[in-house]
């Protein structure tokens, strides 16, 4: 981290400040990651961890009297004194993957810091913005919402010169209404740019256009139509058409959605200026965060996908197409979860996903919650662990399994409870 003095700490996040040395090089909230150097600032129940982020060789520890304001500003005053492009990546769909892939690509070209895992929230952003290294060029930032104002707040201290919006859906409806809405609060990004700055948005989502008109912006399309388009998908080939340039890529995953996120990090990747012939430096490197596709392999040969992050009806859809064509002939079982925050279309949604499953011709659909499978249809399953229980009993080997729901309903519990249990 670019330092900041005690000092600096002291004026920027009030609070009750044990200092031991002059300066701190590195912000941590959870007292197990602490080292040499390090500012330790406790979030909730952290305070009870402060005499052991010290004893760890912590340069300092804070109990903030905000810990959300504390963050925001000493991540703001990191960003400040670095001159590294900062991009902005949000979307209702594969903004974690998205970002994972620009980083990949990015970093055989350019010092490069990205968020772990999805850390995109008003503690996930800032602790992205306080790993700035004084040397670092790119810092590729991924900006989750809930509601209206807080991506512009995010984009305030994270101050984005490229903003990229993966997809628009059907995502916190619960909270914000309509998918107009969810498009209205995603295109904050694009609204917290500076003059110059550009937008990297999909050609498929018309409920984006009312709120990205900038004329002092430049857009990017990426999709079929657009600037950056998909040429060829043979995994692990890759090839794209990036504003009338070729470029060629080995990747290491098969999913077509990933493919479309690619053209996104592409489109990113060139709005940076990095050499777009040597693109595929980084592309063997590409390796996506944990639940987000992950593919297990189970004793007795059967293929597990968890993809437990998180659901919403277009990724839920793109999962069971995935899942089908990874399977190859083989025989498939999707244990899926509900969706969270859709509002009162919550069942049509989830009767939609039923549709689908059928659609793509899925053989065994195992429902995980209360009344899933009149929607699902398949069995149901009222746990994680009595889910877990029927996979064991009907799980065959070769089989490839599916596992998927909304982040609140911990269905990698799933994936925990079969790996080292034989198939067969």
């Amino acid at each position: 981290m670019i330092p900041l003095s005690v000092d600096d700490v002291r004026r920027l996040a009030p609070g009750e400040l044990t200092a031991r040395d002059e300066r701190v090089t590195g912000v941590e909230i959870d007292s197990r990651r602490v080292g040499e150097g390090d500012l330790f600032i406790a979030v909730g129940h952290g305070r009870e961890y402060v005499d052991e982020a010290l004893a760890r060789g912590g340069a300092a520890a804070l109990v903030p009297d905000d810990a959300f304001a504390a963050l925001a500003a000493l991540a703001g005053a990191v960003r400040e004194r670095s001159r590294a492009q900062v991009i902005g990546i949000t979307g209702s769909v594969g903004k974690t993957s998205t970002k994972d892939i620009l980083a990949a690509l990015s970093r055989p070209h350019a010092r490069t810091v990205a968020a772990e895992a999805g850390f995109n929230n008003e503690v996930g952003l800032p602790l992205t913005l306080l790993r700035i290294e004084p040397d670092t060029d790119v810092v590729v930032a991924e900006m989750g919402m809930r509601g209206l104002g807080q991506i512009a707040e995010l984009a305030r201290i994270a101050r984005p010169g490229v903003a990229v919006i993966t997809g628009i859906g059907p995502v916190h409806l619960e909270l914000l209404g309509t998918v107009e809405r969810v498009a209205q609060a995603k295109a904050e990004l694009v609204a917290a740019l500076p003059e110059g700055g550009t937008a990297v948005v999909p050609v498929d989502a018309p409920e984006l256009e009312p709120f990205i008109a900038r004329d002092d912006v430049e857009l990017i399309r990426f999709g079929r139509g657009g600037d950056v388009t998909l040429e060829s998908f043979d995994p692990p080939h890759f090839a794209a058409n990036v504003r009338g340039t070729r470029v060629e890529l080995e990747v290491p995953f098969t999913g077509e959605h990933h493919a479309l996120n690619t053209l996104a990090a592409l489109g990113a990747y060139d709005a940076l200026g990095l050499p777009l012939d040597r693109a595929g430096d980084g592309s063997p490197a590409i390796a996506f965060s944990r639940l987000r596709g992950e593919e297990l392999e189970l004793p007795g040969g059967a293929l597990l996908i968890n993809d437990a992050w998180n659901a919403n009806p277009v990724s839920m859809r793109a999962a069971l197409a995935y899942l089908v064509r990874r399977a190859d002939g083989r025989r498939t079982i999707a244990v899926l979860g509900p969706m969270a925050e859709l509002g009162e279309d919550a069942p049509r949604y989830h009767s939609e996903v039923g549709d689908a499953v059928r659609e793509v011709g899925v053989d065994v659909l195992i429902a995980v919650g209360g009344g899933l499978a009149d929607c699902y249809g398949g069995t149901q399953a009222a746990t994680p662990d009595e889910a877990a229980a029927l996979l064991r009993q009907q799980l065959q080997p070769e089989d490839v399994v599916l596992v998927k729901a909304s982040r609140v309903h911990r269905l990698e519990r799933i994936a925990e409870a079969l790996v080292g249990a034989p198939a067969g």
